[in-house]
């Protein structure tokens, strides 16, 4: 079959090779990929940023999340059929691809009101959203939440996630992406380029981070004692660790690469925690029972056909996209 592949870590293109179809296991369902969404994730892999917590054998295929049609079903497989239209955010990448091979767990139907292109645009940003917001940080309706980015993949998804639970949201964003926030529902939206976020609020029960950086060590002025952040991109704590079961050399790296937040923790009494998105097809049931019912719809900026996959990467690096950026393979 043909996938884009890395053969090393870097920022080098994409090459369409062709390799052999995937293994079935006997949990395993065996799909042909209609459509695959790009991530900010996969060019982290792809630059080796995420090789303490992601190593992969070379070459290896990115894409994080897909949908598609099954073609075959291991001998113990229970929940799935031949001819089901599905959706799914595979643990070890690989959807960049023309079939892919991943765990019934893993996956889930398609919503029935969208396409494959659409439904391709959801699993990483829906679980992501769906365990800060409701697994981690366990808001509540009328709580204050700051999502960041909030016209990018995630953000997008997060502020109509947010909103179906009743939270109120201010969003990070540009001019170019404000009335697309405010049509997702945010209730205070923030220019980053004209307005400082930490100056303008205070009191908040948590912050979404998807930035990282300076901006996640901002964060700290405006949640309340107690309150709490979850970033997606901050570095991993010893909690992190400790959750994982790391092993002690992980966890003390940890420990010291989070040790300017930790502090930041202990200063404002916020609890500040790392998570690593996994997957889950019974959460990508409850997210399709909200699309099929209207809640939320997927936002998607542009697609690319397969063989445009670095152009896509490229656009994704750019950081200009509005929604997802979608790959139509099939």
């Amino acid at each position: 079959m043909q996938a884009m592949v890395i053969e090393r870590y870097g920022k080098y293109p994409l090459k369409l090779a062709d390799i052999p179809m995937p293994a079935v296991g006997d949990h395993d369902v065996l799909a042909e990929i209609h459509a695959a969404s790009i991530n900010p994730l996969d060019l982290l892999v792809r630059d080796g940023k995420l090789r303490v917590l992601l190593k992969y054998d070379m070459p290896h295929v990115l894409g994080y999340d897909f949908s598609g049609i099954v073609i075959q079903v291991g001998r113990k497989v229970t929940k799935f059929n031949i001819g089901d239209e599905i959706y799914g955010r595979p643990s070890k990448g690989g959807a960049f691809a023309e079939y892919i091979s991943l765990h019934e767990n893993d996956i889930a139907l398609k919503p029935k009101n969208l396409s494959f292109a659409e439904a391709a645009s959801i699993p990483l940003v829906g679980l992501t959203s769906y365990q800060v917001l409701h697994e981690r940080l366990k808001l509540s309706a009328g709580q204050k939440v700051l999502i960041q980015a909030g016209s990018g993949g995630v953000g997008t998804f997060a502020i109509q996630l947010a909103k179906a639970m009743g939270l109120y949201v201010a969003t990070t964003t540009s001019e170019a992406g404000a009335q697309l926030v405010e049509s997702l529902g945010a209730d205070r939206i923030i220019n980053y380029k004209t307005e400082q976020f930490d100056t303008l609020l205070q009191g908040y029960d948590a912050v979404f981070d998807t930035k990282g950086g300076e901006t996640l060590e901002k964060a700290f002025k405006i949640v309340r004692k107690q309150g709490q952040i979850v970033s997606v991109v901050g570095p991993p704590n010893a909690r992190f660790g400790e959750e994982e079961r790391a092993g002690f050399v992980k966890t003390n790296l940890f420990r010291l690469i989070a040790r300017k937040i930790t502090k930041l923790e202990k200063k404002h009494n916020v609890k500040y925690s790392f998570l690593f998105m996994k997957p889950n097809g019974r959460q990508l049931e409850i997210l399709s029972q909200w699309i099929e019912s209207g809640k939320i719809k997927p936002v998607i900026d542009r697609m690319f056909p397969f063989e445009e996959a670095q152009k896509a990467m490229e656009y994704s690096e750019s950081g200009r996209a509005k929604g997802k950026l979608i790959l139509k393979i099939k």
